[in-house]
This record gives structure tokens, sequence and C-alpha cells, in this order.
């Protein structure tokens, strides 16, 4: 039995981001297997205590609300809570807290760094901050004694950058059963099969903006969801909000998790991710899980799923996006096509295989 403590997330559960999503999928799968894990939680996102949730143990502990600091700070006193407890391995996901890779290797500890993406690329960061970014995801790749990547993009910048295999594990997606309810969704004046979904932080690099400026320009018959929040209120997130709120067909519905969100997917016509910038996209790996037909840019980790091409539009290209999205919403999927996009995710993203691979990961880094 191994110890495992986890930090580089807000936590867990049902806290929005795509980290905070894999480690909800994962780690219980891990203690099933009769392995302990201890997952450190930023207190300024913990609504109420809990000291355990589905056999994972919990600890919160105090982070600034502040984007340049939080992740860095809370991974440094996670490193030490991981050391008070015994930790077999500390496990560091995302490149800004694997900065303090080294300082978890003074302390003796064994570290496993899940690479998530180049961060760096965030509009949202300005210069020292991507130096911090592009120094966690060298000394995590270079200190940590095994590093997982999910996807080949990013196994890539590991071999160019620290001259170091990766281990390459996908992120996963649980098949959910379909709602039958549409409370929720006729809540907000939607309709099944005539709505399209977006789910994301609104973040420059998302490209909502983009999205908005698309659907704005055609005649879909479709309304425009769009489901997220910042994490911090800027003047993007504010000029976002502003730009939807314009259009009476586009639905705003803040951060939102369990059966509102099972409603929306269940429902969707169409799921759109624009985004400049990804790892591996989870919000497209469940939009896929519940068969929803989904168009995305043709950034280097969405081809990496292997949609087709028609699912695909050139980055940053509104005229292109408009096209695709007219392609698409007159295109009447049948259930057998919608089936056929769960049972690729069912084959390729398993939960239960990838927490087999991750405690291989570990049992490597300990020896």
């Amino acid at each position: 039995m191994l110890k495992i403590f986890v930090t580089g997330t807000r936590g867990i559960p049902n806290i929005p981001g795509g980290v905070e999503s894999h480690c909800q999928q994962l780690y219980p799968l891990i203690v099933a297997k009769g392995h302990q894990v201890l997952i450190s939680r930023r207190d300024t996102y913990i609504e109420r205590p809990l000291e355990e949730w589905q056999g994972v143990k919990l600890i919160d502990l105090f982070a600034p609300r502040k984007k340049s600091l939080e992740a860095i700070l809370h991974t440094l006193r996670a490193i030490f809570a991981a050391k008070r407890w015994g930790a077999d391995i500390i496990h560091i996901h995302a490149i800004g807290p694997a900065i303090m890779a080294p300082i978890a290797r003074l302390l003796g500890l064994k570290v496993v760094f899940t690479n998530h993406g180049p961060d760096y690329d965030r509009d949202k960061w300005g210069s020292l901050a991507k130096f911090v970014l592009r120094l966690g995801e060298k000394w995590g790749g270079l200190y940590a004694n095994q590093v997982i990547v999910i996807s080949n993009v990013i196994g890539n910048i590991i071999q160019t950058r620290c001259n170091k295999p990766s281990n390459l594990i996908y992120n996963g997606v649980k098949i959910p059963e379909l709602a039958q309810q549409t409370s929720y969704i006729e809540q907000l004046g939607l309709t099944t099969d005539k709505y399209i979904i977006a789910v994301a932080r609104f973040v420059p690099e998302k490209g909502l903006h983009d999205l908005i400026e698309a659907f704005n320009g055609v005649e879909l018959g479709y309304k425009l969801v769009l489901a997220g929040d910042a994490d911090h209120e800027d003047n993007y997130s504010i000029r976002l909000k502003q730009m939807a709120k314009a259009n009476p067909d586009i639905v705003l519905t803040g951060y939102i998790t369990g059966e509102p969100l099972h409603q929306l997917f269940s429902h969707a016509g169409l799921f759109v991710l624009p985004s400049y910038h990804e790892g591996l996209p989870i919000a497209l790996l469940e939009a896929l899980s519940y068969g929803i037909p989904s168009l995305v840019s043709d950034i280097p980790a969405n081809l990496e799923v292997e949609l087709g091409q028609q699912f695909y539009f050139k980055c940053k290209d509104i005229k292109d996006l408009q096209e695709h999205l007219l392609q698409l919403c007159e295109q009447n999927f049948s259930r057998d096509e919608k089936d056929r996009l769960i049972d690729f995710v069912r084959q390729k993203y398993n939960w239960e295989r990838i927490a087999e691979q991750t405690i291989a990961v570990y049992h490597k880094a300990m020896n």
C-alpha cells in the first residue's frame, strides 16, 4: 500500500477546473485499489469542511486568493504537510506548482509530476508569470522522479526541454446515464437538441469571444449556452459577459456542476470548444461521453483526439467557425452516430485503465 499526497489542484469535490475534475475521477479509484490518498485543498475555494470524500482524505491549507501566488504558495505548504504525513509519493499537478519539486526532493520525498499543458500560453499571464511557469515546467520535468503527460504534444515538450522521457496517460471520462429530466434547461428557456453548449473558464485563451462573434453573425435557430465564469473577475470576463448579454439567444449559467450540468450536456445539440490552448480538454471528453457532436479549434491538443475533419475549424478564424456551425447545426445526427462517439470515449479514455497506469508510475518512482 502506498501513501500518496496530492497537490497542485484547488481541491475536490465539485470545484470547477480541468485538473480538479481529473483528480475527482482518478483518486477514488486509486483508493479502491488499496492505496491511501490525501489531497490538499486551497481553503479559499472550500464551501464546507470535509475530512474525507469517497475514501480520499482531505486537508485544507491556506492559499491567498491571488492568481499569481495561490498555486505556488499552497504547494509549498502542501510539501511540508506531505512530509509530516509520511507520504511515499507527492503527486504535483500542473506546471506552476511544479516549481516546488526541488524542495520536495530536498525533503526526501519521491515526486511524480503531471504536466497538464503549457499554461504560459494563456493570455492572462504577464511576462514574469510566464517566466515562472516555464521554470516550473522545466524544474518539474528535471526534478520529478517520474513525469506524466496527458498528450503526445506535452511529451514532446518535456523531451525537448528536459531531455527526459515521460509517461503518456490520457485524461479520462466516465460514461454517464443521460438525464431524462429537463427542468433545468426549461428554466433557462432551452429546448432539447436546439442549443449549443460551451463549458469553459472566462479567460481569453478559451476563445469564447470568438464563439460569440461567430454566433452573432449567423442564423442557426439555436441558442448558445456559456457554462462557466472567471476564477478572478477581470476586464476580459466583464467584457465577455457584456457581449453575451447583448444577445437574448445567449444564456449565461455561471459555474455549474451536478444535475444542472448533467441536464445541459444530456440535451445539447452541439458542443463547441474554440480554445487557443489546451493540454487535453476534459470538457471536450465529457461532451463526447454524452454523445454530443463537438466542434473544436484545430490546435494540436484537440487534433490529438482525432474527431474527424468536419469537427475542426481554423483557430481564431471567425468565418471558418461560422461555416462549420452552419454545417453541423443543419446535420441531424442519428442515435447510432452519437452512440459511436460514446463508444470511442469508452475505449480510449477509460478511468479504470488510467488509475492502473498511474499506480504503475508511482511504483516506478519508488524504484
